[in-house]
């Protein structure tokens, strides 16, 4: 494989400046998908962990083939679009393996407002079906 150099000056002020706005930006986005990724907040993690259920990413966990990856897809769905916070657009979707078959998986998060479905679940449900039918 090529090795791609790079001629950016990593001494300069620009680059010094640059670096700093953009760990920030990688900062931020992290701390917002961990937010996500909570689910609908802590009363409802803790309602749900006295009903002894299992937590959406946690049955994905159990599904999974063991030590297989799980790429996740839209995360950010339906962030900022609702007057109320609509985590993942109340459903965790992506591509993992099971039982050695890569599929889709779609997952109900019910910690986000009990499972209720918006039109961007809808949405993103039919996009994660829609990808499992053209990679069949």
């Amino acid at each position: 494989m090529t090795l791609i150099r790079s001629h950016a000056d990593t001494r300069s002020d620009e680059y010094k400046a640059n670096f700093k706005f953009h760990t920030q930006l990688n900062d931020d986005l992290n701390e917002k998908l961990a937010r996500i990724r909570s689910g609908g907040g802590e009363k409802a993690r803790a309602r749900h962990a006295d009903q002894n259920k299992i937590f959406v990413r946690d049955r994905i966990a159990l599904l999974l083939d063991p030590g297989t990856p799980f790429l996740e897809i839209a995360p950010y769905a339906a962030d900022g679009v609702y007057e109320d916070s609509v985590p993942a657009a109340g459903v965790v979707a992506g591509i993992g393996r099971v039982s050695g078959v890569t599929c889709m998986i779609v997952a109900n998060d019910a910690t986000v407002k009990g499972g209720t479905y918006y039109p961007l679940t809808v949405k993103k449900h039919l996009r994660a079906q829609e990808v499992a039918l053209e990679n069949r």
